[in-house]
Formats: C-alpha cells, sequence, structure tokens
C-alpha cells in the first residue's frame, strides 16, 4: 500500500497502465557562425508547431469537458511566448553557437536551480508546466511523435511520473478509471482534470511507477489518498463494497445543492467559494455557492510576458460577477509575492517573502498598477454584485491610503465619462496579528472583515507552513488564534460589519464548527467542498457550536482545545462525513 495525496474522490479498481515518457538522449554539438539563423528558424518553428498543438488541445477541451478546463492551456501559450524560456533559448543559440536542442534543456536547468529556493506546491506545478512545454518543443525539433492515450484497447488505471493536462485531454475517458502519479499536489492540472473528469485519483505518491508492474492490479483511493498494489480477493471486495457506499453517498450530497446552509436551529451561513480564475466558477455555482468569497487576481498576471491590460481584467472581473449573480464576488486586490512571484511584476528575491514586499504593500507603491485593477473592478461591478478586499493589511494608515487611490480612481472615472459602480463595498483580510489586534480601529473604515486563517495562524505562531521541521507547530486550535478570532469577530459585529472566513480552517471538519461558535458569518472553501461542508452545517446546532467555542476560549494548550473538541463532536462529524448521521436536512 503506498500513500499520497487524495486529489479526486472515488475507488478505482483495475489494470496498471504505465504511460512511461520517452528520456530525451540529447546531443550537444556547438554551430559553424554561419548556422545560427537557420538553427534560431528551426526552433521558432518548433515553437510555433507546440503552439498549433496546444490550441487544438484547447479546442478539444473546450468542447468535450469545457471551458474551465480548457483555460489550464492558457498558462501554456503563455510561457510559449514568455521571454524567460524562448528569448532565453535564442539567445544562448546566438551567443554560445549551442544547437537547439542543447540551448533548450540548459534554460530549463537554470529555472529549476532558480526555482527550488521558494519549494511550494504552486512552484512545482508551474515548472513542471514549463517541463511539459519544453518536451513538447524537443519531440516537435526532432520530429518525434507525442505518446498519447487516445488508443486504449481496455479500461486502464493511468500510472504515470506526472499527467500533463495535455495527456488527459487526449485519452480515452470511458477507458480510463483512475489516476495514479509520482508527483503532483492537489492543486496540480492532473488533480484539476481528474475532478472534472470525475475520475478518482491519488497524486504525490514518489514512486509508483517503479513499484507497479504493467498489467498488474490496483486499487486506487481518491478519498484516502492510497493505492494498493496487486491486492488480495479480500481488498478487492472490500473496495468493490466502499466503492457502492460512495456512490450513494455522492448522490446524497447533489441533493444539497439547493438547499441553505442552515444549522439545525434555524442559524443561516453564508457558504461561498474560493477560486482563482473566471474558469473555477461554473463549478462553484454548480455546487451550489452562494457568491464567490475569495477571487485570487494575482492568477492573472502569472505565467505571462505582460501585465493584464485593464480590458482583458474586466472581462475576467465581469464574467464572474455575472455568472454568481444575484450573489455577490469579492474580488482580493493583487496578492503577488510570497511564494507567487512568477509575474511581470518587478518583484525581488527576498531572504523571507512571505513578510516582505508582497499584498497592500506592493499595490501602495505599485500605484498604476493598483489603479488600473481598481478601474476594472468598478467597471466590472456594473455586472453584478462585487465588493473588493485589500490583503495582507497590517496598519490603519495602509487602509487609508488604499481608499484614498479608490476614490481617486472613481473620480477619474467620472471625468473620463467611463460607465462603473460607485457602490462597492470594501473590505480587508486580516491574516497579520497587528491587523487582529486593532481590529476595533479597522472595523470603523471598512464594510466586512475576512479572515485569511492560513496566514494569520504561521505569523502569529512563527510557523512556516510549508518547513515539515516546524509543521507540526502549526496548529489551527492554539488558544491564541482562537481568542484573536473571537477578538476580531466581536469587534466587527460592534461596528455592524460582517465576517468571513476563507482559510482551510473554514474548511477542517474540526475547524468550521468552532468558526461558527465565534460568530463568523461566511464560510468560503474550495469548489469541490462546498456540498461537504453544507453538509456538516445542516447536521449540528449553532447553540451547541457556541457553547463549544466559549470552553475552548478558557483551555490553555492546544493539546487541551484539540481533545476537547475531538470529544464534543469528533465521532459525530466524522460520522456525518460518511453519511451515517440522519439528522441532515
Amino acid at each position: 500500500m503506498l500513500k499520497g495525496i487524495p486529489a479526486s474522490p472515488g475507488i478505482a479498481i483495475g489494470k496498471a497502465y504505465i504511460l512511461d515518457k520517452e528520456n530525451f538522449c540529447i546531443l550537444e554539438y556547438r554551430i559553424k557562425k554561419e548556422e545560427v539563423s537557420k538553427e534560431v528558424r528551426r526552433f521558432k518553428r518548433a515553437v510555433e508547431e507546440s503552439k498549433k498543438q496546444i490550441l487544438k488541445i484547447k479546442e478539444k477541451v473546450r468542447e468535450k469537458i469545457g471551458e474551465k478546463e480548457a483555460n489550464i492551456f492558457q498558462s501554456y501559450l503563455s510561457i510559449l511566448e514568455d521571454p524567460l524560456l524562448i528569448e532565453e533559448t535564442v539567445k544562448k543559440i546566438r551567443e554560445e553557437r549551442l544547437n537547439a536542442e542543447t540551448a533548450l534543456r540548459e534554460v530549463c536547468e537554470s529555472f529549476l536551480e532558480r526555482f527550488k529556493v521558494v519549494q511550494t506546491e504552486f512552484i512545482e506545478e508551474r515548472f513542471r508546466d514549463i517541463e511539459d512545454i519544453a518536451e513538447r518543443i524537443l519531440h516537435n525539433l526532432l520530429k518525434r511523435p507525442i505518446m498519447s492515450l487516445s488508443h486504449l484497447e481496455e479500461n486502464i488505471i493511468v500510472v504515470a511520473h506526472n499527467l500533463a493536462p495535455s495527456d488527459t485531454a487526449s485519452m480515452d475517458k470511458d477507458k480510463v478509471l483512475g489516476f495514479a502519479t509520482d508527483v503532483g499536489g492537489r492543486t496540480s492540472h492532473a488533480a484539476i482534470m481528474a475532478r472534472a473528469l470525475e475520475i478518482p485519483a491519488v497524486v504525490g505518491l514518489r514512486n509508483v511507477t517503479k513499484r507497479v508492474r504493467p498489467g498488474t492490479t490496483v486499487i486506487v483511493d481518491g478519498d484516502r489518498g492510497r493505492v494498493i498494489i496487486d491486492p488480495t480477493p479480500s481488498q478487492i471486495r472490500s473496495y468493490q463494497k466502499r466503492k457502492k457506499v460512495f456512490l450513494a453517498y455522492k448522490e446524497k450530497l447533489e441533493s444539497l445543492k439547493l438547499l441553505p446552509a442552515q444549522t439545525v436551529d434555524g442559524r443561516e451561513i453564508e457558504l461561498a467559494a474560493n477560486i482563482a480564475g473566471p474558469e473555477e466558477v461554473d463549478l462553484a455555482v454548480e455546487n451550489g455557492a452562494e457568491g464567490v468569497g475569495l477571487y485570487r487576481t494575482e492568477y492573472l498576471y502569472m505565467n505571462r510576458p505582460s501585465l493584464p491590460s485593464e480590458e482583458e481584467q474586466l472581462e475576467a472581473y465581469k464574467t464572474v460577477a455575472e455568472k454568481v449573480y444575484p450573489h455577490s464576488v469579492i474580488i482580493r486586490t493583487l496578492d503577488i509575492g510570497g511564494d507567487k512571484f512568477l509575474s511581470p511584476l518587478p518583484v525581488p528575491r527576498e531572504i523571507n517573502p512571505f513578510m516582505g514586499w508582497r499584498g497592500i504593500r506592493l499595490s501602495l507603491e505599485l500605484v498604476d498598477v493598483f489603479k488600473t485593477q481598481i478601474r476594472a473592478i468598478l467597471r466590472a461591478a456594473q455586472y453584478g454584485k462585487v465588493k473588493i478586499m485589500f490583503p495582507l493589511v497590517s496598519s490603519l494608515e495602509e487602509v487609508r491610503e488604499a481608499n484614498h487611490i479608490l476614490l481617486e480612481v472613481k473620480n477619474q472615472l467620472e471625468k473620463e465619462g467611463v460607465s462603473f459602480s460607485n457602490s462597492v463595498e470594501v473590505g480587508i483580510m486580516i491574516e497579520v496579528p497587528s491587523a487582529a489586534i486593532i481590529a476595533d480601529v479597522l472595523a470603523k473604515e471598512v464594510d466586512f472583515f475576512s479572515l485569511g486563517t492560513n496566514d494569520l495562524i504561521q505569523y502569529t505562531l512563527a510557523v512556516d507552513r510549508v518547513n515539515e521541521k516546524v509543521a507540526h507547530l502549526y496548529q489551527p486550535l492554539h488558544p491564541t488564534i482562537l481568542r484573536l478570532i473571537d477578538s476580531v469577530v466581536k469587534a466587527a459585529h460592534r461596528e455592524n460589519i460582517w465576517v468571513g472566513a476563507c482559510g482551510e480552517m473554514a474548511n477542517d471538519p474540526l475547524g468550521m464548527p468552532v468558526l461558527l461558535g465565534l460568530g463568523v458569518d461566511e464560510l468560503s472553501v474550495a469548489p469541490t467542498s462546498i456540498l461537504e461542508v453544507k453538509k456538516v452545517i445542516r447536521s449540528i446546532s449553532w447553540e451547541e457550536t457556541q457553547r463549544i467555542a466559549s470552553h475552548l476560549l478558557s483551555l490553555s494548550t492546544s493539546q487541551q482545545t484539540r481533545r476537547y473538541l475531538e470529544g464534543k463532536i469528533g465521532r459525530k462529524i466524522r460520522k456525518i462525513l460518511k453519511g451515517e448521521n440522519n439528522g441532515a436536512r
């Protein structure tokens, strides 16, 4: 049994098909001065051919799966136009007189060295995109066919080191029962495509390709993140039974789509979705999201050679606003920095980027970039209910300066005669301890708060959550965190403004009831988690969560809070999520 990351729920049982991609043996050689132009043309032809192939795949995915999944390939097209990859390769050919294959390989290797200093799931995924594009260009340089999953003859489970979007786009969906990959995370393209196709998948298995032989029976457990190689007959029977239970449970969850997120004693909670772009909004709406509680706009700025224009941003924001109407969309302004630095913005390399030049700090210095984004948001607000939110606020001065710039932009749009909405609510992320402590002051200046619990926990406890040496110290139920959240909610409600939560704590089966008990008014979670969160909400009492939260605030250690919570509702929550609880309405 191998343990990985559960990427797409469900159970699959079948024969393993090893997708063994070709390892190129690249011949390195120097070219003559008079051959340089010819070699550059050869490279550019391979790039253009790769673009045509990606556009063809993108269109095929749009027709067969949907717009959201097709837009994954936009980042591929951006890479094929990125000077960091293309122009650097051409430069190597010209200046070092290297053959195109060698020049491309060396540029990719330099990328790897540059990116591995910031080891996050997002950066790893972006580098895998670059590797996939480089491999495609190499195929076209060498005139070799690209391996495809389009002509499968039997039902199989795909086992691969990594699955690129182009792999999943080309496959015969009726023949692929599940995925299992060595690398990848919950946000990897393989995971996104697996969920879109409703195919069970486990990623991040490290060495599954070395452990499985072609044709071996395997079980993919997309719920628990397990892959069982050569299972016993009793294991197969057990998982066949679990598969039936899962399908029945999924059907029950579907019935909750149109029901409100309301506790058994009548407390209604606004349940919204976190999205990274327009391509994710359809899934959110399909799962019954009451709007978008966090639109991460930074992904518009990444994997591209130039900044997004005002019109491009307007189109993206307008699309989301129209699709979620009559519900609202909260658009978070640019939060480049930290682990998100692949962009055309001049973001410097920093020793501690998470506490550096990012969020509202960056926007207040790059005022022209900030104003362009605000113009697009205000114009998009005519097409729905749009709210604006500033990230990483740490002081009152930042809020006032950002609001002053917002007012300047409104005045400028009026002078230009450009149509926009003048009634956009303004909120801030509470994700820095200083902001939490002066929440009473900040609440007088804005219309709402949104608790960014991931960063609030990380910064308050001084724990880098991606550092395995200290990850055990990352405790969402730490008494300090609970008391900070309690004080923030009370400060907001005294000023009659609402409080949302958009971090992982809102998605955690134990953490979410605590947020409800502390008085949080809105939860924003991943689109794929909405129905399960709603099921829990509809199976518990708000009065009970208030009693639990009140007692938790009197405890002194994380161990005490977790033990108490487990004893009070842990077993009940697990039963609810297993479909054993009949209290959900």
